[in-house]
């Protein structure tokens, strides 16, 4: 059995693992992640260390490194995503490459995410996927035809950046845009401003005995108060549906995929936002493309990162 590094970046934490190819976890360590100027210098050393320890274990065939983008993917560079800061035109592949001698490869997290779901997830079996995070932002990975859709230069996939109002909550620096109604930071918007309608209906004491302050409020929260069938929660997950549906019947109707697979909130309000959005999609998508389409939540769950990593590894098996 073939072994590999798994490298998952993240605003906060970044894991090291070693996992073999069937998705089998051997060892995983997790730390902070530095952010700042010049910080990235003191995690790629915390990572490094990791490594050296992981490979007096087994011999590794590659490195995978999941991260948030924009990044270059063929050149290996992080481009200064803004979940971390400082961390501008990182060579990151060439940094692990020098040091062990073993070809490291580059995906953005999205993307990423998309093939491990594609390979041992929801979309196993399948030949035309689309992925979407709809967790703090949105990010999508699509495979067409069993490759995945990187565009010219890793663009491709960015369609939290779609407007679908003209107005509405900000996603992607964007009022309106397809992030804004479906995120966890979306949701909190939209909440916030319900909340902010009933404290002048109500009266703020009245309106925090029930909730929080508007601009306290999370995603997270959102999602607890909507499973807990608070009424107005309820309606703001049902906007987030109905938007849900909007953007994914201009994704059906470009892509024509078999299954769209939604991770993060998709998982944990399941048909509370996907029964809006299929309403949506019957009237809106091709109905060819809308029939032959399934949505469901991602199957994952928190390994995810584990799995996307390992699929960057396996790099010769993505092309």
């Amino acid at each position: 059995m073939k072994h590999y590094i798994g490298i998952d970046i993240g605003g906060t934490k970044t894991a090291v693992l070693l996992i073999n190819g069937n998705g089998k976890v051997i060892e995983r360590t997790q730390t902070a992640t530095e952010i700042g100027k010049d910080a990235w210098k003191t995690s790629v050393v915390g990572m490094k260390e990791k490594i050296k320890q992981l490979l007096k274990l087994e011999k590794v065939e590659s490195i995978g490194i999941s991260c948030g983008g924009p990044l270059d993917s063929r050149k290996g560079l992080i481009l200064s995503p803004p979940n971390l800061p400082g961390w501008d035109e990182i060579p990151i592949t060439d940094i692990f490459q020098t040091e062990f001698g073993i070809p490291a490869y580059l995906q953005n997290d999205a993307n990423a995410g998309a093939l491990a779901e594609w390979k041992f997830g929801a979309g196993k079996g399948y030949n035309n996927v689309i992925f979407l995070t709809f967790g703090t932002g949105l990010g999508a990975g699509i495979i067409v035809n069993g490759k995945l859709l990187s565009g010219t230069n890793d663009y491709g996939g960015e369609v939290g950046h779609i407007r679908l109002e003209d107005d509405g909550p900000i996603g992607y620096h964007k009022r309106g845009s397809f992030e804004g109604f479906c995120s966890g930071t979306g949701l909190a918007q939209m909440m916030s401003f319900e909340l902010l309608c009933l404290a002048e209906e109500i009266g703020q004491k009245e309106m925090l005995s029930r909730y929080k302050m508007p601009g306290e409020v999370t995603g997270r929260d959102v999602v607890e108060w909507a499973k807990n069938k608070d009424t107005l929660a309820l309606s703001v997950v049902e906007k987030s549906g109905l938007y849900l549906g909007k953007g994914l019947s201009i994704l059906i109707d470009i892509i024509n995929p078999e299954l769209i697979i939604v991770g993060s909130m998709g998982v944990r309000l399941g048909d509370l936002l996907f029964e809006p959005a299929r309403k949506v999609i019957e009237k809106e998508a091709v109905p060819g493309a809308a029939s032959v389409c399934k949505i469901v939540p991602a199957a994952l769950g928190e390994a995810i990162g584990d799995y996307a990593a390992l699929c960057v590894a396996l790099k010769d098996d993505n092309d």
